[in-house]
């Protein structure tokens, strides 16, 4: 671990500390100076203090520089890259992994995983990064390897022109062998921690799904995004009395032995937004989801 001094040069006076941090070239980005605040690695004048905090200029600043995970230092992961050419890749992420740095999760990232490819535009804590999975939701995403490709992908993300399916185990038999889901979803009312359709701040949420097979306690899935909103599959299946098998948060944890939710980005497909040609990637579900379904099966 580094130490690193410094006094706040009095141009400026009036900054938050974590601009000011993020300026700095051993720090290089809000989201890593966010992170060094939340895990107590900051002293100014000797105390610690909020990311917000104003500064008055000439301030002695402490701050310890954890050894943490550099470029490339994520795991190597067989099978990472499915899809690659000089302006994107399409990954399959393992479950498990965050796709990005976050304050509360010091650990290597796919991100980081990524970095020996070059991924490029956007955010400098999380380059290429157009779309997210959530960390145990395991399958692919598309990340940009130049700053054109990403701005074209964002637009195209926002537009609703990349078609993304998931499979997913759900305990319960649907009512229909196709359905559409719209509900507004957001940030839980009472629980910041979770998204539901009891929120202050409602942003339209479609999901549809069809009926690939059913079971009997469970039935399979193939679920379309026609928008993406965090955790939108798992709230709009347990809104509907279908919640995801394994999922902790949202109504069926543990079931069937998982240790985590069955939902698997199982296919990407756009037109290539440099070449105008068709991608279109399949994932199989991973071992510990084959396995489920098999339970299931039984």
């Amino acid at each position: 671990m580094a130490t690193l001094r410094f006094r706040v040069p009095e141009d400026d006076a009036g900054a938050r500390l974590d601009r000011v941090l993020a300026a700095r070239p051993e720090v290089g980005s809000r989201g890593a100076a966010e992170r060094l605040l939340a895990a107590g690695s900051v002293r100014v004048d000797g105390e610690p203090r909020p990311k917000s905090h104003r500064l008055d200029g000439g301030e002695a600043v402490v701050l310890e520089l954890p050894d943490v995970p550099g470029p490339g230092a994520a795991p190597a992961i067989p099978g990472l890259i499915v899809y690659e050419d000089e302006y994107l890749l399409v990954v399959n992420k393992p479950a498990g992994l965050a796709v990005h740095p976050a304050s509360s999760r010091p650990e290597p990232t796919l991100v980081d995983a990524l970095r020996p490819y070059g991924p490029a535009g956007g955010d400098a804590d999380r380059p290429g990064i157009v779309h997210r999975l959530d960390r145990e939701t395991s399958g692919l995403l598309v990340v940009a390897r130049t700053e054109d490709a990403h701005a074209r992908l964002s637009r195209m993300v926002r537009a609703r022109l990349l078609e993304r399916r998931y499979l997913a185990l759900v305990r319960g038999t649907p009512g229909s062998r196709t359905g559409r889901i719209e509900a507004p979803i957001g940030r839980d009312r009472r629980d910041r921690t979770r998204r539901s359709l009891d929120t202050p701040l409602p942003r339209a949420a479609v999901t549809h799904f069809e009926v690939l097979e059913t079971m009997r306690e469970h039935a399979l899935l193939d679920v379309k995004l026609e928008t993406g909103r965090t955790h939108q599959i798992r709230v709009h299946l347990a809104a509907i009395g279908l919640p995801v098998a394994g999922d902790a948060t949202y109504g069926a944890a543990g079931d069937l032995g998982l240790a985590r939710q069955f939902l698997h980005a199982a296919r990407l497909a756009f037109d290539h937004p440099m070449t105008g040609g068709r991608v279109d990637v399949s994932s199989p579900l991973p071992a510990d989801l084959a396995a489920a379904l098999e339970r299931a099966r039984r």
